[in-house]
């Protein structure tokens, strides 16, 4: 029988830190894979973490998006704030997200990498329901 793979030291702090907040937000290892969101992001997408588990940056995106002005998943690779994280590059946008209801929320989106001693390690998305243009 195989040994478990360790999680980086940093990805498990980094899920320790975003529990504590009340600011929606979600953790990504180093494939791209979903590996945690608190309970703010549980209550604005509509299911908690612990329901589903870990899942798939395509799962996460058919799920809850990003989406286009036509309710479409907007593709991973389109994606500027995915590829700034895989650049080791902090990033910030607005986007629209889908609750498992099917309510539309506008939210801004900040992704900071998370950097280990052997390198990028996954990231920490931080995202919270956006003002309207102009206030």
């Amino acid at each position: 029988m195989e040994a478990p793979t360790q999680r980086p030291l940093e990805l498990i702090l980094a899920r320790n830190l975003l529990s504590t907040l009340s600011t929606p937000a979600f953790l990504a290892n180093q494939p791209g894979e979903i590996v945690f969101y608190n309970d703010a992001a549980a209550a604005l997408l509509g299911r908690r973490f612990e329901e589903h588990g870990a899942m798939s940056a395509q799962e996460w995106v058919d799920a809850f998006g990003p989406i286009d002005d036509d309710g479409q998943p907007i593709p991973i690779e389109e994606q500027p704030l995915t590829a700034a994280l895989r650049r080791n590059r902090a990033a910030h946008e607005r986007h629209r997200i889908r609750s498992l209801s099917g309510t539309i929320h506008t939210v801004e989106v900040s992704g900071v990498p998370v950097i280990g001693a052997g390198g990028f390690e996954g990231a920490m998305v931080f995202f919270w329901p956006a003002p309207e243009r102009g206030t």
